[in-house]
């Protein structure tokens, strides 16, 4: 195989390799999809950092945050060691898919055809990309509606006048920011980190400003609600055991969707060590972090208005400060938009470039991914939010689970840490990741019955209980089944050379 020199081959143009140019298939390669070579690399460990605080601060992330320490009955520091420990779970399985990336600087789409195939990726890139796109668009509209608190603060309401359930002001709001994601996108790579890295800190200068503001008008009696807070209930149903597995279970299913594609991003760092001490600060220890916040905040609320706020927006709208509500719009509109990027934009680009790379870049696919997320984003509030499409996406989401155990088993043990990189871009029949018409037949085999599964705790009442721990049972289910199946006949890893 021609493993290390191969991520060397990069830029617009195949490999300078003789070989290598009549093996590459066009239909398999673009320049987004090639491997990286390290010289073009340039984050490192805040990069990666500001990657995970900015899946962290979102409006949602808060709600989250906040909602385990009162809704679960355990005291304060089950629940903090709860939210750690899922922390520490995450880091573990995106060092996993991250180490392959940042030793051959190739993304999700192009890792996932090691496995499935050089023509089977697509399916998972597909349905990673379709979820992608959709959740982009639902959290194009929730940044706007910060932007829109700003307008309303300071201009006024406007008219009442709706047009597919949002206002005059609403619409303005969605086209600024879809406008600005897409241009910011545009701009390059180096212009998102940028902004992630700019976003990432100021979230959290402004949340510890509030803190401080709160706990000044809540005086000695926040201290009080943080002990009761800490004391705990203990009213969850199944007991302290059932609800501190829930909140793990929780955490963990809230980072399910960048777990499987972390490859787009540590791809792009220059070491293994710096993913890993960005993965470390930015998991774990930040999560405890931005927990700590909410918990404050939550408990002033409830000393200054007589119940636990666990949405920033209440909060903003208890508070009558025109400053305060400026400052709280851009914060929530700035964290909104870094999730989104890191979630729900950039996956979808490779993936849909993954689908067509000879027709489609990561420009052109970060393109389509805004303009259809821009026509679900408008019909959220008349339309989408009624149907109960969220089953719909969560299947979809579920459906990702042992795709990532098979991804993972697949490098790991069964082919040793070692990829033949220049056939992951090869259509050629003899090629090592051809399998049978591009597709592997006893990976999709593997997926099958854990993808039922996942699905199931979507669907199924019964199940219901397991939908925080789906995920990882899912994967580890397709890992399991994967490797039984691979080891029966299965072509074995050749060492690179």
């Amino acid at each position: 195989m021609h493993d290390d020199q191969s991520t060397q081959n990069t830029g617009r143009t195949p490999p300078d390799d003789p070989l290598a140019v009549h093996t590459i298939d066009p239909t398999l390669y673009n320049a987004d999809l090639a491997p990286l070579p390290h010289r073009k690399r340039k984050w490192g460990s805040f990069e990666i950092f500001n990657v995970w605080s900015n899946d962290i601060q979102s409006l949602f992330g808060y709600t989250l945050a906040a909602t385990l320490f009162i809704s679960y009955g355990l005291n304060g520091w089950a629940v903090f060691a709860g939210i750690v420990l899922a922390g520490f779970i995450v880091m573990f399985l995106v060092n996993l898919t991250g180490k392959p990336s940042v030793k051959y600087g190739i993304p999700y789409p192009v890792m996932a055809r090691a496995s499935m195939g050089v023509r089977g990726a697509q399916f998972p890139a597909l349905v990673r990309g379709i979820v992608a796109i959709f959740w982009y668009g639902v959290q194009t509209y929730f940044a706007s509606t910060a932007i829109a608190l700003l307008i309303t603060a300071v201009f006024g309401a406007g008219s009442e006048a709706t047009f597919l359930g949002m206002s005059a002001v609403g619409w303005l709001s969605y086209l600024i920011v879809a406008v600005f994601q897409l241009a910011l996108f545009l701009r390059g790579i180096d212009w998102v980190t940028r902004y992630l890295n700019w976003a990432g800190p100021m979230v959290y200068v402004v949340m510890i400003a509030l803190m401080a503001a709160i706990w000044f008008q809540a005086g000695g009696g926040l201290l009080s609600e943080l002990g009761a807070v800490f004391a705990g209930g203990g009213d969850y149903d199944g007991g302290p055991v059932a609800a501190f597995v829930a909140i793990v279970g929780t955490m963990v299913a809230y980072f399910a969707a960048v777990i499987i594609n972390y490859g787009d991003f540590s791809r792009f760092v220059k070491t293994e060590s710096k993913m890993k001490r960005g993965n470390l600060l930015g998991l774990p220890v930040s999560l405890a972090l931005f927990s700590f916040l909410a918990l404050v905040i939550t408990a002033g609320t409830s000393v200054l208005y007589g119940e636990a706020l666990t949405n920033p927006a209440d909060i903003v709208e208890r508070v009558d400060n025109i400053w305060l509500t400026v400052v709280a719009a851009l914060t929530f509109f700035i964290a909104t938009v870094g999730i989104n990027l890191v979630a729900n934009f950039i996956p979808p680009a490779y993936d849909l470039a993954n689908m067509m790379p000879a027709k489609i870049s990561a420009r052109t696919g970060g393109i389509i991914t805004a303009v259809i997320a821009f026509v679900i984003g408008g019909l959220w509030v008349s339309f989408i939010s009624n149907i109960g499409i969220d089953a719909f996406v969560d299947t979809l989401g579920a459906v990702l689970a042992p795709l990532y155990g098979i991804m993972v088993v697949d490098y790991y043990l069964l082919r040793r840490q070692r990829l033949n990189v220049q056939d992951l871009f090869s259509a050629a029949p003899e090629g090592e990741y051809y399998y049978s018409k591009g597709w592997n037949r006893r990976a999709l085999g593997a997926f099958a019955i854990p993808a039922v599964f996942s699905m199931a705790t979507v669907w199924v009442p019964a199940l219901e209980a397991l939908s925080g721990f789906a995920w990882l049972i899912g994967a580890a289910f397709g890992a399991l089944l994967h490797y039984a199946l691979m080891s029966l006949g299965a072509k074995p890893a050749v060492p690179a050379r």
